[in-house]
């Protein structure tokens, strides 16, 4: 009987594996980039705006229109209590408004207040500030492969958890459910 190996599982080897070396392992490079990126935005966000990283993403996607609770979990990435939370601070400050589901109670939908929708418009510019500000060393082919290769990752990391499939973007780019912090 032959044994098999999955990609991710090593297989028996009579040589010692090398170590991994954190500066070149590419899920940890990813992990610590976007919390960097996250303390600064997250910084300007709280400051200036009182918003923390979930109220910003949540607004970002209640921008595009209204969604239940449950699709703003896919579309933000975060988990159930962080949408929640995120939502009932934002509804407190009237930021945004939440309803009942007529056909299914135990639903609500999200949508930005005329408020929020001002705040998001004074914020919308700031954010894409920041975006360019990290983004201008690279000429505009490059930021289009760094795109390219992040939806990849996405991708594949969404196939190998046996997860969801990622939503088109209206450009046909996959969407991954995340928001830009």
């Amino acid at each position: 009987m032959t044994a098999t190996v999955s990609p991710i599982t090593p297989g028996a080897s009579e040589a010692p594996e090398p170590g991994v070396s954190l500066i070149d392992y590419v899920p940890y490079r990813l992990a610590t980039a976007s919390a960097a990126v996250s303390r600064l935005i997250a910084r300007a966000y709280e400051d200036r705006f009182g918003l923390t990283i979930p109220q910003w993403r949540l607004m970002s996607v209640l921008a595009e229109g209204g969604l239940t609770q449950h699709t703003a979990v896919t579309r933000t990435a975060m988990d159930k209590v962080r949408v929640s939370r995120a939502a009932q601070e934002l509804v407190v400050r009237r930021l945004v408004a939440r309803t009942t589901v007529r056909s299914d109670r135990r639903s609500h939908t999200l949508e930005l207040t005329a408020a929020g929708r001002r705040l998001f418009a004074e914020i919308a510019p700031l954010a894409l500030a920041y975006e360019a500000t990290l983004l201008a060393g690279l000429a505009p082919s490059e930021v289009a492969m760094f795109k390219r290769l992040l939806d990849h990752l996405e991708t594949a990391a969404i196939q190998l958890t046996g997860g969801e499939t990622i939503t088109p973007r209206p450009d046909g780019s996959p969407d991954g459910s995340t928001a830009v912090d």
